[in-house]
């Protein structure tokens, strides 16, 4: 992470010919936001003087308390490749702020950078790598989105099968120009369907790096005539695209996961990690799987999880334990969530779920070897495995239902956030789709 002054910001926006400033803060959804300022009102952001509207934010405010302050985190100031390299545009991402100078309890960063302090309290840091999914589709002649692809790739595939290629390669590269440290990139199993794994890094920057990696997609995607989705089943009888975590704790710069005398190569603390994670999946789900879309993705039958269990040896369950077990790599996977998820509020509530875990001791059952989508419903109850929720009402549900994870969210989230999906669902269920007439109109 950089350690940008405000003289040093100051300094670059004038040799770098930067107009323009981006002050970016994201809402309760995981929708990205910004004001824009030029270069001449710089040092009034600097000084954190830039007001916005927030009962505007749905989620955020009330009307008569709606005036927010945006406090930039200098760390974050990067130039976008992708515009005019004469009037350059900059961005810094920002901390959201009531005006009598506290951070603002609805800000999704400041809910991470609380779980931040809590396992700053224990002597830990964490450590984040995710593996982001998503959709190329095809453009209309009016440039809107269609779910239309001509391709027919599949896993790895290269071109000129994989016809989004080129496009990839391009957001690959304007990724690294920004600092990114791209592990890998490929074409996954559905046509149409890419990812892009982003080193690991402390938990803050990764969440920053995940909002800036969406943005820099979606817009190399429309250079390209294509548009990138982040939504997770966009097309069913295909495999949806959801965002693997890879975590480890670290305490002195040393990955405590690891332990080369355990059986898996697995330290307490990483079995106690697992037991919160899977203690609290099910509250976690409305956060990690957002959306209604979210739970056409979690079916068996698409690689995605379904069912609450852990594994060192197979794809198949929630949690999975990667090959590099015992050492500096060592990293609990988790599966479910999907690229519709807020980064700052999913990994805010697997930090503290894992953190619960090893606060409490809370011992995960057995690993389960077995391929589970294989299994009959009566081999999983006996081994006591547990579903995820089935959809986007009964993750709302699980979320009233686990204190632990409404506290982690703060009041002003959790009502908030439940409310809205509430209506998301209500909405969905007046809605008549056309699976429904073509099923139902002929015959009744």
């Amino acid at each position: 992470m950089k350690n940008y002054s405000r003289e040093d910001i100051i300094r670059m926006v004038e040799e770098e010919d930067v107009e323009f400033i981006r002050l970016q803060f994201t809402d309760m959804f995981g929708n990205l936001k910004n004001i824009a300022v030029t270069a001449s009102q710089l040092e009034r952001a600097l000084d954190n003087q830039c007001m916005f509207d927030g009962s505007s934010i749905d989620g955020f405010v009330r009307i008569e308390e709606s005036d927010m302050y945006l406090y930039p985190d200098y760390s974050t100031f990067e130039t976008f490749p992708w515009r005019p390299q004469q009037g350059k545009v900059g961005r810094m991402i920002c901390d959201v702020y009531r005006s009598n100078g506290k951070p603002f309890e609805g800000d999704p960063r400041y809910i991470l950078k609380n779980a931040i302090r809590e396992a700053e309290k224990l002597g830990y840091t964490f450590q984040v790598g995710p593996e982001c999914e998503f959709f190329l589709f095809d453009t209309d002649e009016n440039a809107k989105p269609t779910v239309d692809t001509q391709e027919q790739a599949g896993y790895f595939d290269v071109g000129p099968l994989d016809c989004g290629e080129n496009a990839r390669r391009d957001m690959v590269m304007t990724l690294e120009e920004m600092g990114f440290v791209i592990e890998a990139s490929h074409h996954e199993i559905a046509p149409a369907q890419h990812e892009i794994d982003l080193r690991y890094d402390e938990v803050l920057h990764t969440a920053d790096n995940i909002m800036t990696f969406k943005l820099a997609v979606r817009t190399i995607a429309r250079r390209y005539g294509l548009h990138a989705t982040f939504m997770p089943k966009p097309k069913s009888g295909v495999n949806g695209s959801g965002m693997h975590i890879n975590m480890s704790l670290h305490r002195d710069g040393k990955n405590i996961f690891g332990d080369p005398e355990d059986a898996l190569g697995l330290s307490r603390e990483a079995y106690y990690f697992i037991g919160g994670l899977m203690k609290h999946i099910k509250g976690m789900a409305a956060i990690t799987n957002p959306i209604v879309n979210s739970y056409k993705r979690l079916v068996p039958g698409y690689e995605a999880p379904v069912y609450i269990a852990w594994s060192s040896t197979n794809r198949s369950p929630l949690i999975r334990i990667p090959a590099a077990k015992g050492g500096e790599g060592t990293r609990i996977e988790l599966r479910s969530p999907d690229s519709a998820a807020n980064p700052y509020l999913t990994l805010a509530v697997c930090l503290r779920a894992g953190l619960d875990g090893i606060v409490n001791r809370i011992e995960p059952p057995e690993s389960v070897s077995g391929n589970i989508f294989a299994m009959t419903e009566e081999e999983r109850q006996s081994m006591g495995i547990d579903k995820l929720p089935y959809s986007l009402m009964e993750a709302v549900e699980e979320l009233e239902k686990d204190d632990f994870i409404r506290q982690v969210l703060g009041e002003h989230i959790a009502r908030r956030y439940v409310d809205a999906k509430r209506r998301e669902w209500q909405e969905y269920r007046a809605q008549v789709s056309q699976w429904e007439i073509e099923r139902y109109l002929y015959k009744y």
